[in-house]
């Protein structure tokens, strides 16, 4: 009998990398190794980390740090780093850390296997040097599909071989996704939420001045329709119910595969596939948003009105300087094209202040716009240099103490419309999802405008017993800040009504 080797996942960081642990757990359980939930019971603790921004980055170290601690008084003997921070650091991340047993880039994802193997036999696997992996991809997005790089999500090896299939799916363990085509990943799922999400493509071609993400994550390739419908059709049939469309950059979906309409094709026949209950697309490009596009998520049943569109900022001279595109009126009025076609559509946006040159009339005019456009969620951070950005590289930096106070403030701004935009919703008739149940909050869920983690919650009131994955019609009787509070009408596939379960 094989030596029981178990490892542990500890994800930190956006959707994405939450898809990109799952991939390490279909390959690594279709090699034999068992998968645990918690660092401690676990041979191999490895972390999924997140490069992003400051804050995220002392995250990682810190969950790397904490399962070190671990070699000491549990079972864990290794400590790996994977994911975007070990990708663009990599030995300077190693040297910084050497309570790290092994910092592992994209690279290695096709041989994670071996690699962990290596490890925790004492064996040494070079860490290795980051790259910019914009240059690693044909410039013309047609000629990427074929192109000899790996790319999480894409079953990919750094050969340009796709990844050979782990067996026949007779042979794959249970819950383990068989690779339904050359380029599609073996996949475990790493809970029992109803929500998945699954990768559209990977990296960006955008060249906003204060992200690092495209220099390791690479530039824009997407991932075939087949595959993604493959995936969602597995996803189903693992009890999912809603699933979440990621990538850096949804709206330039199927440039490469030669239609940029691809999207607007492939959200009916993902609507399609039996046992989803809701389609959910998530980072969307303001200056990328086409008609058609808008028609489909607005129109489309099983797919939620719901527009997570990056605006960061909307003063058309900051906007310049970060590289992007439009200003508050062109953004509003993208707003009000949407709620004309579905007037409870939700809308989402982050927002940066104390970007270089930016003034306090600057900040007035961001104020205004989130002030008008009514957004559900709303997220705000205060700008800091990040390695290799042009922005890092500009001379006209705002204070670190009024970047302080700008944040405060418009933090502040946001949660007190947040919490108006909730107050909206009283009376209004939802289709919620339920996430989860609990002796502090009750039943749990989400409606379409509420996206998993990073926006508000529906409380559920209601006497009939609801198991997470239940799809229920409720009405909206209070909001508790960005959270609403509504009673049960009915339980889909069920013909019961509130006043019938009592």
């Amino acid at each position: 009998m094989p030596e029981r080797r178990t490892v542990a996942l500890v994800t930190l960081g956006c959707a994405r990398n939450e898809v990109d642990s799952e991939e390490l757990a279909g390959r690594l359980a279709a090699d034999g190794w068992e998968l645990v939930e918690e660092a401690a019971d676990a041979d191999v603790a490895v972390v999924n980390t997140c490069g992003f921004v400051e804050a995220a980055k002392k995250d990682s170290v810190d969950a790397l740090l904490e399962a070190n601690d671990l070699k000491d008084h549990g079972r864990t003997q290794s400590v790996v780093a994977v994911g975007c921070m070990a990708e663009r650091y990599g030995k300077e991340l190693a040297e910084a850390l050497p309570e790290a047993d092994g910092v592992l880039g994209f690279d290695d994802y096709g041989d994670i296997s071996g690699r962990l193997q290596t490890i925790l036999s004492g064996g040494i696997h070079a860490s290795h040097t980051p790259r910019d992996r914009r240059k690693l991809l044909p410039i013309s997005p047609a000629e990427r599909q074929d192109a000899a790089v790996a790319l999480p999500g894409h079953a990919q090896t750094v050969s340009g071989e796709p990844t050979p299939p782990a067996g026949p799916p007779e042979d794959l363990p249970e819950g383990v996704a068989p690779a339904s085509g050359p380029r599609a990943p073996l996949r475990r799922r790493l809970g029992s939420s109803p929500v998945a999400s699954v990768k559209l493509a990977s990296g960006c071609d955008r060249r906003c001045s204060f992200c690092a993400i495209p220099s390791f994550r690479g530039s824009f390739i997407s991932r075939r329709p087949s595959d993604v419908l493959g995936e969602t059709r597995w996803l189903a049939g693992e009890g999912v119910k809603e699933i979440m469309l990621v990538s850096e950059n949804n709206t330039s979906y199927g440039k490469d595969l030669g239609d940029i309409r691809l999207l607007e094709t492939l959200l009916p026949e993902l609507a399609a596939v039996d046992g989803i209950e809701r389609i959910r697309v998530s980072y969307l490009q303001p200056a990328e948003m086409r008609p058609g596009l808008i028609d489909v998520l607005t129109g489309t049943d099983k797919v939620a009105p719901y527009f997570d569109l990056s605006f960061q900022h909307s003063a058309p001279g900051v906007l310049r300087s970060m590289r992007r595109f439009g200003g508050t009126d062109s953004f509003l009025e993208l707003l009000e094209t949407i709620r004309t076609k579905a007037p409870q559509a939700g809308a989402r946006s982050n927002f940066i202040v104390g970007f270089p040159g930016e003034s306090e009339s600057d900040l007035a005019e961001l104020e205004r716009f989130i002030t008008e456009a009514r957004l559900d969620a709303i997220g705000v951070f205060g700008y800091s240099d990040e390695d290799g950005t042009e922005a890092a590289s500009y001379e006209d930096k705002v204070d670190p103490d009024v970047v302080a106070e700008r944040l405060a403030r418009v933090s502040r701004l946001a949660e007190e419309l947040t919490a108006q935009r909730a107050e909206e919703r009283i009376g209004e008739t939802l289709r919620v999802l339920v996430d989860r149940t609990d002796d502090e909050d009750g039943v749990v869920g989400r409606a379409a405008h509420q996206a998993p983690e990073t926006d508000g919650v529906t409380l559920l009131s209601t006497d009939q017993e609801l198991a997470p994955g239940r799809m229920v019609e409720a009405k909206v009787v209070a909001s508790e800040g960005v959270d609403l509070v509504a009673e049960v009408l009915s339980v889909e596939g069920t013909g019961c009504t509130e006043e019938a379960g009592r």
